[in-house]
């Protein structure tokens, strides 16, 4: 029986209706589909049929113009509005209403609730290039010895309609080790990345067990996700979401099937992984689908494989770039190590450099920058604008989680010595105490030639949690920082206790002498 759904109102707050049941709602402007979202799971309301959702904040700025706007069932194709009209500022001339990034790509709504290039904008030429990238990175995955095979949504692509998903927006591919150790799946997975690097695919690692290729595909750079699986005691552990009671035989040997005209290998019973991935509705349309992992997997997945992670989905949605019409100013801190690393031919080390503005701003004094972010692709357009102007800025990887991470850069800086000004603002406060300490160590490496340390930090009591931003982690205790500081090789540690609006905020100022 159809869903009994009516839509009352579209306008700019977002969309009103009344509905009796929960289901899957597609919102297409001038005939393409921007955002899916659940009649009840993902509105509000006072009364049990009357509800209300407004747009998500990432398409509401897009969101000035004419369109004709339609509201259909994901599943069925049931219309429930069908209108042209106009939104936001739509202005008098007739202006379509145009979601896309600033080079031209249109965007929508993931499963995720990022607002991204997901395939149905793609042209067929495009797609081409990923599943041919794709299969690349399935046969360089077969000579390091697993077996790999398309997994989440590129396995339900596959399965279900022989094509990409419209509404997705990346790749996923699986494997099974033949350890049942998760320390050694990890092992596997770190070494099997190294492979890849040395056969020049740029990845980048979230969790241990996990890592995404990047594979650039026209005017877009995506993510082709590698999970590392393993089988143990009658249960699939598999990176991502998966924790079920699985056969062998259920993925070994491995089959095929076709995804936009390519036979590529899936699990021996595709099937049964789909039904452990999105349970026994996995054959009906869901752009809007959402996981719910079992809390024992949730805690098996993160205690093995993602401890080294804290907050990166957070910061990866953060990371996403959208430019600014005018740069923001610098900040207090960017200006007084430009003034510290000019004054003293030293280089500034930004870490935790987020979108990299200010790292970019002191590149552009004449002063040069090593910025080090957790997440690398929030720094790419600074990168290339940086390549463009000829600016001394290099971008670099660190996340001071993973020990080798922070010993690996550790390293490049220990080697390369020179004095230098290390900047981190708003770092300490959004990492673990396992985090901070490894920023210390970073110091300890980065200025044996003598520098300065300039680090901005939120102290909110625990009797205020409202004033906690979302990113911050944990409470930052900043006197054992400057005990750990002190114990880094810090001669002089100082803390400044700011007088701004807002959350409570404290300045540590380290300097180091020259190692003798």
């Amino acid at each position: 029986m159809a869903p009994l759904t009516r839509v009352r109102r579209v306008d700019d707050d977002g969309i009103g209706l009344l509905t009796t049941a929960d289901h899957p709602i597609d919102v297409c402007l001038d005939g393409r589909r921007v955002w899916t979202f659940w009649s009840l799971r993902d509105t509000d309301g006072t009364a049990a049929v009357l509800r209300r959702v407004a747009w998500p904040a990432t398409l509401a700025r897009h969101l000035h113009g004419h369109a004709r706007v339609v509201l259909r069932d994901s599943a069925t194709g049931q219309v429930f509005w069908d209108r042209e009209q106009p939104l936001g500022d739509a202005g008098q001339d007739g202006a379509r209403i145009a979601v896309r990034n600033p080079q031209g790509v249109e965007l929508g709504i993931d499963k995720s609730g990022k607002l991204v290039p997901t395939f149905a904008g793609r042209s067929r030429s495009d797609i081409a290039s990923l599943v041919e990238a794709t299969a690349s990175v399935i046969e360089a995955l077969q000579q390091t010895g697993i077996e790999p095979f398309l997994a989440y949504g590129t396995l339900l692509g596959a399965v279900r309609e022989g094509a990409v998903l419209g509404h997705d927006s990346d790749a996923d591919l699986g494997y099974v080790s033949t350890h049942t150790d998760p320390v050694d799946v990890c092992r596997e997975s770190y070494a099997v990345q190294r492979v890849l690097n040395a056969q020049g695919w740029r990845t980048t690692r979230y969790s241990g067990a996990a890592f995404k290729v990047l594979v650039t595909e026209a005017d877009v750079t995506r993510g082709l996700d590698v999970f590392g699986g393993f089988l143990d005691g009658g249960r699939l552990h598999l990176m991502g979401e998966i924790g079920e009671p699985f056969e062998r035989s259920w993925i070994f040997p491995l089959g095929t099937a076709t995804l936009e005209g390519r036979e590529m290998p899936v699990p021996a019973e595709p099937e049964r992984l789909l039904a452990a991935t999105y349970g026994p509705g996995w054959r009906v349309p869901d752009p809007a689908f959402q996981f719910t992992t079992p809390d024992r997997t949730i805690r098996e997945l993160e205690d093995w494989f993602r401890g080294t992670q804290p907050m990166l989905r957070f910061w990866e949605r953060r990371s996403t770039f959208q430019p600014a019409a005018t740069p923001p100013a610098p900040s207090v801190l960017a200006k007084r190590a430009a003034a510290l690393a000019a004054k003293h031919d030293a280089e500034v080390l930004d870490v935790g450099a987020g979108r990299g503005w200010d790292s970019l701003w002191m590149a552009r004094q004449g002063v040069a920058v090593r910025s080090l972010d957790y997440t690398p692709r929030a720094l790419e357009h600074v990168a290339r604008t940086a390549a463009a102007e000829e600016l001394d800025l290099e971008v670099r990887h660190v996340n001071l989680t993973e020990l080798r991470s922070t010993l690996a850069e550790g390293a490049r800086l220990a080697h390369d010595p020179r004095p230098r000004v290390v900047v981190a603002r708003h770092l300490l406060d959004a990492t673990s105490a396992f985090g901070r300490e490894s920023f210390v160590r970073l110091c300890s490496m980065a200025l044996r030639e003598g520098g300065w340390l300039l680090a901005d930090v939120h102290v909110v009591p625990d009797a205020e949690p409202e004033q906690r931003a979302e990113w911050m982690v944990g409470r930052v205790d900043v006197d054992n920082v400057a005990t750990l500081l002190r114990g880094a090789g810090a001669v002089d540690v100082t803390i400044e206790r700011l007088s701004r609006k807002g959350r409570p905020t404290v300045r540590i100022l380290g300097k180091w002498d020259r190692c003798s």
